[in-house]
């Protein structure tokens, strides 16, 4: 039984347990923060160690009441709250008061070139929910591969699921997505 798993079998007995977790975990999540951010928007105001933080507090804060299956359990937990945190950050940066439609745009963004297409948040979320009606699946798949950055075998493995089965879900997952999201444009 791995340091991580062993703490969260004992996050509800012992309040220091929670203490004991966040640096055995936090370069992990940092990277994976890091990871899921570089593929937002240009003008993303959240910082990879907000988002960490934000979503760790979410995890094993005070008000928070789970039993963690382990380490996947936990890093797929990981991965949803994130989402959510981005999505909450998109929404309230759409709202009126926050500048609705508009833009920011930094001066020194002007000149910069920017490689690819950027993704939006809201589009993938709302899309990620349709896929999920139809197979849950394959929904926390990509929310694994995509909002937590974990490989495909480290997305198998904490699903339960063989390699070969992960490999056939994001094939699929892809390809939905991306036809699911052209649609939208």
């Amino acid at each position: 039984m791995s340091d991580v798993t062993r703490i969260l079998a004992s996050i509800d007995d012992d309040p220091q347990a929670a203490d004991e977790l966040l640096p055995l975990v936090y370069q992990e999540l940092r990277k994976l923060a890091a990871a899921k951010l570089s593929h937002e928007k240009p003008g993303q105001t959240i910082q990879a160690t907000v988002l960490v933080h934000e979503a760790y507090l979410r995890l094993v804060g005070p008000d928070v009441d789970v039993q963690w299956n382990g380490r996947g359990h936990f890093f797929g937990a990981a991965a949803r709250a994130m989402q959510r945190i981005l999505v909450e950050n998109a929404r309230r940066k759409k709202s009126l008061k926050a500048g609705g439609e508009y833009d920011r745009v930094e001066l020194s963004q002007i000149a910069a070139e920017v490689r690819g297409r950027a993704v939006d948040v809201l589009d993938i979320d709302e899309a990620l929910q349709k896929l999920e009606a139809q197979d849950r699946r394959k929904a926390e798949l990509v929310r694994l591969r995509f909002f937590a950055g974990l490989t495909l075998a480290e997305a198998a493995s904490a699903l339960g699921i063989s390699p070969s089965t992960a490999d056939n879900d994001w094939a699929y997952a892809k390809t939905w997505l991306k036809v699911e999201m052209a649609e939208a444009d």
